[in-house]
């Protein structure tokens, strides 16, 4: 894998860019371009957060900042990009939440000392990160090392085949992939459920509009089954 790739397509989110992102993607793509209205991400984030919260790719930190958190919860904000971390940041400052923020890359392992995670989220971060479902599936495995055994991990990714684009979507796929902003071109929903699979006993896979809402429990680990429900 293309480490300068890989930084390439997190780098685009400059403060400038984060300041239009709600409006362009949470706004208007999530529902006009790829079908997926926000508020069903959201209501994912409202079934899924725990206490211990992991945040992979918190972008500019809508969903967590709409979400209701747990009283106590503390959230961690993970991304290669400094001005996600510090942008997602800045909008829980003032919320009754610990944060902290981590600068990492999810395709290596995500290191120990941050400890095990009630619930771990990673909402619209494998449509960006370069490679076929085989390469990005690493991210699953180091994920799923930093899962609690009881705990879930969710998120959602753009997909690029098998899902029927319209002419807004088709046009912003082109030109993102062309940016290298995307990866998503061969990115499919068998293939993200068969990566998940290589490192979680519990898989669900949910496809709307063009957008796959995923969630996966129970991480396997050394070859063996993780905790039960």
């Amino acid at each position: 894998m293309n480490d300068q790739e890989v930084r390439r397509g997190a780098g685009i989110y400059s403060k400038p860019v984060l300041g239009f992102y709600d409006l362009l993607v949470v706004k208007f793509s999530n529902s006009l371009a790829w079908r997926c209205p926000s508020q069903l991400m959201l209501d994912q984030y409202n079934r899924c957060i725990g206490t211990r919260h992991l945040d992979v790719g918190p972008g500019t930190g809508w969903y967590l900042a709409n979400a209701d958190l747990p009283e106590s919860a503390e959230i961690t904000l993970m991304d290669l990009n400094e001005n996600s971390v510090e942008h997602a940041a800045s909008r829980l400052a003032h919320t009754h939440v610990s944060t902290r923020g981590v600068t990492a890359n999810v395709l290596e392992p995500i290191p120990e000392a941050l400890g095990q995670f009630d619930s771990i989220a990673a909402n619209y971060v494998f449509h960006c990160v370069p490679g076929s479902w085989s390469d990005k599936g690493v991210a699953f495995k180091h994920l799923g090392e930093r899962l609690a055994a009881d705990g879930v991990l969710f998120g959602s990714t753009i997909l690029g085949s098998g899902v029927s684009h319209n002419l807004i979507g088709r046009g912003f796929m082109a030109l993102y992939n062309r940016l290298g902003i995307f990866h998503n071109r061969e990115d499919d929903t068998a293939g993200l459920e068969a990566a998940l699979r290589r490192s979680f006993d519990q898989v669900k896979v949910d496809v709307i509009g063009t957008v796959a809402v995923f969630s996966a429990r129970n991480p396997l680990r050394n070859g063996g089954a993780g905790g039960l429900d």
